[in-house]
């Protein structure tokens, strides 16, 4: 719904590499068909981030914030809580939320400022 509210075109086909591709010249995303489901969940969040952000290239810094953008919109925090409040093992946490350990510390990261 987050893309549709953009107004970005979602294509879900093979990609030789690589999770996703943001396309920002035809306001349209690439999502690699290839991928399970909770990846191509995570590489569509990915992706929106770039869009919703105005990236035009994926330089380090880009690819920071669309983690951040990414994990803000997939790890609910009072789900997160309740999670603490049963168990402090970060890979636990992480299978429990369904996102990578990656977006879940830009997570923790934007959130401990």
């Amino acid at each position: 719904m987050h893309a549709e509210s953009l107004g970005l075109e979602v294509v879900v086909r093979p990609l030789r590499t690589g999770h996703e591709l943001w396309l920002p010249e035809y306001n349209t995303l690439l999502v690699n068909s290839r991928l399970r489901a909770v990846p191509q969940r995570l590489a569509l969040a990915h992706g929106v981030g770039h869009a919703a952000l105005g990236h035009e290239d994926d330089r380090p810094k880009h690819e920071k914030q669309a983690d951040k953008f990414a994990a803000q919109n997939l790890i609910c925090p009072v789900e997160l809580a309740d999670l603490y409040e049963w168990c402090a093992d970060e890979q636990r946490i992480v299978q429990e939320l369904g996102v990578t350990t990656r977006l879940f510390r830009a997570y923790v990261l934007a959130h401990a400022a």
